[in-house]
């Protein structure tokens, strides 16, 4: 069996479609989030990796709302996504799970943890002061609502920088992309339309939720993070922990799954940062 053919037990879950490994036991499940344009196969390197150091582990791999095998909705605001997320956690039957999410999802993950019962948030490779991110596609709003959509979100893809990947984690990210221009402007709603303040405000509310409940939080990047940031993150939410896995561009789960796993099956413990 290849990495990318780990399965589970497929199921749907609260709506949405998921994947469902391992069995209930003293260790915390762990729910994964894929990014935008993806799906949950994009785990299945990582899902290999951990079925050796960590066997047998509750995982719960998740389609976000309308890709893979859950459907479009009218509108995904991150609050939504991340309470329709809750329901199928909850109708899978977990407890504070870890939440695991890549790029977009670990803002994600970051609202679930804020807001629901976990026992950590492993955020894969996407920073949370996001005033640059908003403004730079706000500069891109007409392109990205009109016909140069395509060649707009190429722009976004070369910035991933897959090339760093092995082929067939290429091929795997490939394979499953869906860049409908609905699906990402449906996503990206907020970021075009919602008052910078706004979000600005909900961020920090979240973060001081998550500080005050001394959430464990887990950083995976696929880089250095820049100095100015590394300092903000630090006074913003002091417990989070920052594992760097050099030269993996935007998917240091599928550069290095066993790295990767090893940091997930860390998570199995009782205080783990």
């Amino acid at each position: 069996m290849t990495a990318t053919e780990v399965k589970g037990r497929a199921r749907g879950l609260a709506g949405l479609g998921v994947e469902d490994h391992g069995a209930t036991d003293d260790r915390p499940p762990l729910v994964l989030l894929h990014g935008l344009t993806f799906n949950r196969t994009m785990w299945g390197p990582a899902l290999a990796a951990l079925r050796d150091v960590d066997p047998g582990r509750r995982v719960l791999a998740i389609d976000l709302p309308g890709h893979g095998g859950s459907s479009p909705w009218p509108s995904y605001d991150v609050e939504s996504v991340a309470e329709a997320v809750h329901r199928a956690v909850t109708e899978a039957g977990l407890e504070r799970p870890v939440v695991v999410g890549h790029s977009l999802a670990a803002v994600i993950a970051t609202v679930y943890g804020a807001r629901y019962p976990t026992r950590g948030v492993v955020n894969v490779d996407q920073p949370l002061q996001t005033e640059g991110f908003i403004r730079f596609v706000r500069s891109l709003a007409d392109r990205l609502r009109g016909p140069e959509f395509p060649d707009v979100w190429q722009m976004f893809v070369a910035s991933m920088h897959m090339e760093l990947l092995p082929p067939e984690g290429q091929e795997l990210l490939r394979s499953m992309m869906d860049a409908r221009q609905e699906l990402v402007l449906g996503y990206w709603r907020e970021v075009l339309e919602r008052p910078v303040e706004e979000i600005a405000a909900a961020g920090t509310v979240g973060l001081a939720a998550l500080r005050e409940a001394d959430v464990p939080y887990l950083v995976v990047a696929g880089q250095e993070l820049e100095p100015s940031y590394a300092r903000w993150l630090e006074a913003a939410l002091p417990q989070a922990r920052v594992e760097v896995v050099a030269g993996s561009g935007h998917f240091p789960h599928i550069a290095h799954p066993d790295t990767f796993a090893e940091l997930l099956a860390l998570t199995g413990r009782e205080r783990w940062l």
